[in-house]
């Protein structure tokens, strides 16, 4: 009788070795990701959050030893958060240092176009192309420390010294600035102003902003952190749900 339940018994054991293994695993991978293993749980959200930081790697891959955001991996999420009916807005958390010239303008473009409430933050800095991601959203926010810098593009690798390279320099610079400039209270005047200034960075041309600079420039809407980002996108959802009733109602 007892040789009958050991079978059992040695099953029981090993399903809950197995339990225990992934358990420990998915400790081991919290650990790795997130420096801890006990996180706090996320209840179900009608808001993405889209988090940009380090460097935004284009069509180029960068070393490993690099903090990156990677545009293929950001335009499906774009793509899911217009097409899931669960999700009624987008938080943009930028912390950047710039990257690819056309990568961040199609990262841009693409939020740029989402019929949902968008909201961005800068938090820490949004430089370079991450100047274009910020304000490409329908409101956006910068923490009072935090800076973004704007500067000439440039190219990296072999450049031809001919008058056509500098062309198709002056035609890329120029689509930032169109994009910021449309998305953004900033007239073109002064972001060129700020783009081209001398003596403010060390070994670079343009210029480096704060937080309430950026709101009086028109570059930033407001001063403010995720608190506020995410009062002004609730408030963006509830008065897109009521126009949406009122339109039903007309119909």
């Amino acid at each position: 009788m007892s040789n009958e339940q050991n079978p059992q018994k040695d099953g029981n054991q090993d399903g809950q070795q197995q339990g225990n293994d992934q358990n420990s695993n998915s400790l081991v991978q919290k650990l790795q990701q997130l420096g801890q293993t006990n996180v706090a749980a996320t209840p179900d959200s009608n808001i993405h959050i889209l988090p940009i930081i380090g460097q935004i790697e284009g069509h180029v891959q960068l070393p490993p030893k690099n903090k990156t955001t990677k545009y293929e991996h950001l335009i499906p999420q774009i793509i899911a958060v217009e097409q899931n009916p669960k999700i009624e807005g987008l938080i943009v958390l930028l912390n950047t240092v710039g990257g690819d010239v056309e990568a961040g303008l199609a990262i841009s473009e693409m939020i740029a176009s989402i019929s949902k409430p968008t909201v961005s933050i800068v938090l820490g800095g949004g430089h370079s192309i991450g100047v274009p991601i910020a304000v490409s959203t329908n409101f956006s926010f910068i923490a009072e420390t935090a800076t973004m810098t704007i500067h000439p593009i440039r190219l990296n690798g072999l450049v031809i010294g001919v008058p056509q390279t500098f062309e198709y320099l002056d035609k890329m610079q120029d689509r930032v600035i169109n994009f910021v400039t449309r998305h953004s209270n900033v007239e073109e005047e002064k972001f060129k102003e700020l783009m081209f200034e001398k003596g403010n960075l060390t070994r670079d041309i343009g210029t480096n902003v704060v937080g309430t600079d950026a709101v009086n420039y028109g570059l930033i809407d407001e001063i403010g952190g995720v608190k506020e980002a995410m009062e002004k996108l609730n408030e963006m959802i509830d008065k897109n749900k009521d126009d949406d009733n009122e339109s039903q109602v007309i119909q």
